[in-house]
């Protein structure tokens, strides 16, 4: 949407029925398609109203990305339950951007190699599967035994972790690079850099307008890091939001 006039002074948050919501001055906040908006978790809640808070003369709605995942879960607009969600994000690794390899020009599959390679080789640790890579078109042969280890972890997650889940993923190109950044493996500059190197190699080549690529690179960071963020405070286990809220 458009920008628009900030119309509030003041957010606050508190707990209802269903949750906890967000207060603009005295009124609560609803979704896009007129749902009150709770969310699950107080943290959630604190972070959500920290955006709503930081907006100054206009609301910036494209810098909320925290309150767009929260109208996502909420509303549902593509009508998905759970399974469709998890079916949805392991498809990603038919096409995940670390199993795709080039073999020329050789400095980049070189590079490809020594970047991907470790992160693959840690997934296929922490999940006991079998991944690969693969120069073809047609990408690598992922074992249904993989596929299913995969829906099976991800099933562990409650709705909303799943939508955060999906959303990295989304932003990454990549279901492999979003566990180890959700699994707190890797931080989300490593993540966001291996899911750009074969662009970061050209441009170490080439050049780039500059403005660009840090804006895109700023943009992909903060969408990556908001969508984790996300997964843990909607995660169920209260052990993980207390940790990050002391970190």
């Amino acid at each position: 949407p458009p920008e628009r006039k900030r119309f509030y002074q003041n957010v606050s948050i508190s707990q209802g029925e269903g949750g906890f919501e967000i207060n603009l001055d005295h009124r609560k906040l609803k979704t896009p398609q007129a749902k009150l908006f709770t969310v699950p978790s107080e943290a959630l809640a604190i972070a959500v109203a920290t955006e709503w808070d930081s907006q100054k003369d206009t609301i910036k709605f494209y810098t909320m990305h925290l309150t767009t995942l929260c109208n996502t879960a909420l509303d549902n607009p593509t009508q998905r339950n759970k399974m469709q969600l998890i079916r949805a994000a392991v498809k990603f690794l038919e096409t995940d951007t670390v199993c795709y390899r080039v073999e020329e020009p050789a400095a980049l599959a070189e590079l490809q190699k020594n970047e991907w390679d470790p992160v693959v080789a840690w997934a296929e640790k922490r999940y006991n599967v079998a991944i690969g890579s693969s120069t073809s078109i047609l990408g690598p042969n992922i074992p249904a035994s993989t596929k299913e280890t995969f829906v099976s972890h991800l099933a562990s997650y409650n709705m909303w972790a799943l939508q955060g889940i999906e959303y990295v993923i989304t932003q990454l190109k990549s279901l492999i690079l979003s566990m180890g950044l959700i699994d707190r493996h890797i931080t989300v500059e490593k993540a966001v850099l291996l899911s750009r190197l074969e662009e970061e190699y050209q441009i170490q080549r080439w050049g780039n307008v500059e403005w660009a690529h840090d804006y895109d690179l700023c943009e992909l960071r903060a969408r990556a890091a908001a969508g984790t963020l996300f997964v843990h405070l909607c995660s169920e286990s209260s052990t993980v939001k207390h940790k990050l809220l002391q970190d």
